[in-house]
């Protein structure tokens, strides 16, 4: 079989244009890197102490659930939520595996929820309670406090978008179209895990993208 021997003068073009599409591809996966990355970000508050509904209506009788993941390597033994002022919490569920402590003042309302049981690392647990909300425009904080087996406490009562932001609620007026937003808005609550992986799955396949990109190209036989 003969082969033909292409001169350097065949072979410029040809390298330049591979080159140009290899640049091309690696910018095109670090540009969806970089989208999957931004994606993401937002799934890291989910590992924070949240109480859902983040909205409410006003006087409504809401059904709260205050979710809590284990983010450490222990695991985790209580959990207390302190209720703001203004709100009147009614009722508990039962959570398998878990004591309910309630806790009140001096005129019988409930101030506090102190979960005692065994959550273990990467799982979350969900508590949810009833409460009667504010009739006035309000922006309610739920302080919580976590506490491992290892005496590890962690306090979610700082300010939003510090490291352990205390969660919060806003209650105002619905809108005259929105006549069902309590129960819209508790459907948070409900999510499943498979919308929290989703950004993550999007980041591995990014950065797979990328290293696939930067590969250098086989020579091809001629």
């Amino acid at each position: 079989m003969r082969r033909t021997a292409l001169s350097s003068s065949s072979l410029s073009p040809l390298r330049a244009g591979t080159q140009r599409m290899r640049r091309r591809r690696i910018a095109l996966a670090a540009a969806a890197t970089l989208v999957a990355a931004v994606v993401a970000v937002p799934t890291l508050s989910w590992a924070h102490a949240v109480v859902f509904p983040k909205t409410s209506t006003l006087g409504a009788y809401e059904r709260y659930v205050l979710r809590v993941p284990n983010e450490k390597a222990v695991a985790t033994t209580k959990v207390e939520l302190r209720f703001p002022a203004g709100v009147r919490v009614t009722s508990f569920a039962d959570v398998p595996g878990w004591q309910l402590e309630i806790v009140t003042d001096s005129a019988k309302a409930i101030t506090a929820a102190i979960w005692t049981g065994t959550l273990p690392p990467q799982r979350f647990i969900e508590f949810p309670f009833v409460a009667v909300n504010p009739k006035t425009d309000a922006r309610l904080e739920w302080p919580a406090y976590q506490t491992y087996a290892d005496g590890q406490h962690v306090e979610w009562t700082g300010p939003e978008g510090s490291k352990s932001p205390a969660s919060a609620t806003t209650i105002a007026a619905a809108p005259a179209s929105a006549s069902t937003a309590g129960t819209a808005a508790a459907a948070p609550a409900q999510s499943g895990g498979l919308t929290q992986w989703l950004p993550w799955v999007a980041l591995v396949i990014s950065l797979v993208s990328l290293g696939l990109a930067m590969r250098k190209p086989e020579p091809r036989s001629t």
